[in-house]
């Protein structure tokens, strides 16, 4: 049998909770699968995941997430089959608890914010369409920047566009998750040699305007400790609707 699982001990579980009710009246009505975006998203991107109506999680070369519906202990044990040996780490998102499923570890543990969008902004000019030709220079720069996990196809999950500056890929910004009604904003970074001009806030704005445009809600994640971040987006007119627990999960050690 594969056993009960260990709820995180990590400084997200209890804060989650909290900002949730603070928060949720900032932001609007609640939004159920907001509160397990890759859940949400892995169900209406099925052709990017692997697994089944218990847990899934992105291929591999598309992205490092993993959900289950619930923390049922069924749930639990098909997550901690999707993790074998030799994986790279998988990344839960959400805001119920994390529970680490049986044969697993949590090699990181924080809390993230996550912000919806609350106003309407003006679509973004001289901005370039970023694709396959584009790809092993995207990697680098997300390598560079750590956005958050980013692989040699995440940038196949939406629409990414940056900015060049004398040929160099400067700054990217693009989307992530989605499901009915809801587009992440996500992979924003800009190179360490660019930053300061602003770059980040036109493509974030860019893509949010863009999301909106197809009648969209657009909805993004950032780490509380990254404070300029959260002020950007809150400029941009994004708010706070929940606390997010991330879990970094590989397979216990035999």
């Amino acid at each position: 049998m594969c056993g009960f699982g260990r709820r995180s001990a990590g400084p997200a579980r209890g804060a989650g909770r909290r900002a949730d009710r603070s928060t949720a009246a900032a932001a609007g009505a609640i939004m159920s699968e907001l509160d397990r975006p890759v859940w949400a998203s892995l169900q209406h991107q099925l052709h990017w995941g692997v697994g089944d109506g218990r847990a899934r999680r992105f291929k591999a070369d598309i992205n490092r997430f993993a959900a289950t519906p619930d923390e049922g202990a069924d749930n639990l044990c098909a997550l901690a089959a999707l993790v074998q040996p030799g994986d790279d780490a998988v990344f839960l998102a959400q805001v119920p608890p994390i529970v680490v499923p049986p044969g697993l570890i949590a090699v990181k543990e924080a809390l993230g914010v996550q912000m919806v969008a609350t106003q309407a902004l003006a679509p973004g000019e001289d901005l370039q369409v970023l694709g396959d030709a584009d790809a092993a220079e995207m990697l680098a720069l997300a390598t560079l920047t750590e956005p958050g996990p980013f692989l040699p196809r995440t940038h196949t999950m939406g629409r990414f566009i940056g900015i060049r500056i004398d040929g160099r890929l400067a700054a990217m910004a693009g989307e992530r998750m989605r499901f009915p009604g809801y587009v992440e904003v996500s992979g924003v970074c800009t190179h360490p040699d660019f930053r300061g001009r602003g770059l980040a806030r036109r493509l974030s704005a860019a893509v949010t305007a863009d999301i909106q445009r197809r009648g969209e809600q657009a909805f993004l994640h950032a780490w509380t400790a990254n404070t300029a971040a959260i002020a950007l987006y809150e400029s941009l007119g994004f708010v706070t609707r929940a606390m997010v627990n991330i879990a970094v999960l590989k397979r216990r050690p035999s």
